[in-house]
């Protein structure tokens, strides 16, 4: 019977509910609570002695997908108030309807009910492992058992900016030669599919042979215009079953991020990115006191490649087995001379958090310069490109004009 009610109470289904009233001092008081229904809602704040006047169910819009922006911009509240010597709880109530995604709002609010219960800081944000992963977890847990949580949530807030922002540097960097690439294949078959086949039936009333240029292009413009709906189709068929399976499966990820480290140009920005990341999530793992093998878990996720992560694991193993940090890495065979001798250095002086932190901020530096001069390279090299295309088929079919007029 007791487990039969205790799976009715799990059942019913929580609610927010905003509710006014006034307290034993007659003031009106305003608020909200998560609750089964208006009757729990009541009965909770009666004990509470307010004299509930109104309570209304709470109709959470459907809000935005909650990002990873999102949870850097709650990290960085979140510590801001703590350090300004705010409660937990109220500092989750102002972070949280103070925020303008309500799916992120609805988030914030939960974690808040979890923490309002009991539940510690640390498992309340393991209930959402979709937003806050091990690393976050590990280093909320780190800081509330040592009583320094927001340092840590400070050290939290800037990791994550700083990841946020050179992930943010590749993508524009890779995004916008892919963008303009694609923006001039959809121009190139507009012209072939409408433009060119309103000049074949100009040229057909010429009666004289055509250029060899001018028969290339209307070949490829009646192969366009005849196979349109299966060009456009395989197309878009074949790059959305590859994203879908590089996102889904383990081996095409793996291909994928060895690939992308052996492009030239582009593959020396996304190592040093990795290199940055990775460095960056030690950082800030050891200086929170975490234990450098246990700290070397988050790392190598962290890192966002496939070759980083077999060599955080392989590097992880030898540091076990008592290995020094900087053999380990040497043995890797993935970081460059620079990278390992900082390490040593920061071994030997015990400064290694600052050590890699410093490494960080160069890679990320270095990021920075090698994706302006990217941005810088691509510009003329996209204008010569759609040059060289938009300006061929141009010329390739003014060629036959031009002949008539050299005739006439």
């Amino acid at each position: 019977m007791a487990t039969s009610q205790l799976k009715t109470a799990a059942a019913v289904k929580e609610s927010v509910y905003a509710w006014e009233g006034k307290d034993k001092s007659g003031k009106t008081v305003r608020g909200e609570l998560r609750a089964g229904g208006e009757a729990i809602v009541n009965v909770t704040l009666r004990r509470q002695g307010v004299m509930v006047t109104k309570v209304k169910k709470k109709v959470h819009r459907s809000g935005k997908k909650i990002t990873d922006k999102d949870i850097s911009m709650f990290t960085r509240q979140l510590a801001t108030m703590m350090k300004a010597g705010v409660p937990l709880l109220q500092s989750f109530d102002i972070v949280g309807k103070g925020h303008g995604n309500p799916s992120m709002s609805k988030l914030i609010l939960d974690l808040r009910n979890d923490i309002e219960t009991g539940t510690s800081l640390n498992n309340a944000f393991r209930k959402y492992p979709l937003y806050f992963d091990p690393l976050f977890c590990n280093l909320v847990g780190a800081g509330e058992q040592a009583g320094i949580l927001e340092d840590l949530l400070t050290r939290l807030a800037v990791y994550k900016e700083k990841t946020i922002a050179i992930k943010a540097k590749i993508k524009s960097a890779l995004m916008y030669p892919i963008s303009i690439l694609a923006i001039a294949f959809i121009v190139t078959a507009i012209i072939m599919i409408w433009v060119v086949p309103a000049f074949k039936s100009v040229f057909q009333s010429f009666g004289a042979n055509l250029p060899a240029p001018t028969l290339i292009v209307m070949g490829i413009s009646e192969f366009f215009v005849a196979w349109w709906w299966m060009i456009f189709g395989s197309i878009f068929g074949v790059l959305y079953f590859f994203f879908q399976a590089w996102q889904r499966s383990l081996k095409v990820q793996r291909f994928m991020d060895i690939t992308l480290l052996k492009i030239p140009v582009f593959g020396d920005v996304i190592r040093k990115a990795t290199i940055a990341r990775w460095t960056r999530t030690l950082a800030t793992m050891f200086a929170a006191g975490v234990p450098l093998v246990e700290a070397l878990d988050s790392v190598g996720g962290a890192a966002g490649n496939a070759v980083y992560y077999d060599a955080t694991r392989k590097i992880q193993n030898e540091v076990s087995t008592g290995t020094s940090l900087t053999t380990a890495m040497q043995n890797a065979n993935v970081f460059p001379n620079m990278v390992t001798q900082m390490v040593q250095i920061g071994e030997e002086s015990g400064s290694l958090d600052a050590m890699l932190g410093k490494v960080a901020d160069f890679f990320e530096e270095e990021v920075d310069e090698a994706v302006g001069a990217l941005a810088s390279l691509m510009e003329p090299l996209i204008m010569v490109i759609l040059g060289v295309l938009i300006g061929g088929l141009v010329i390739a079919m003014y060629l036959p004009i031009f002949k008539l007029g050299s005739v006439v």
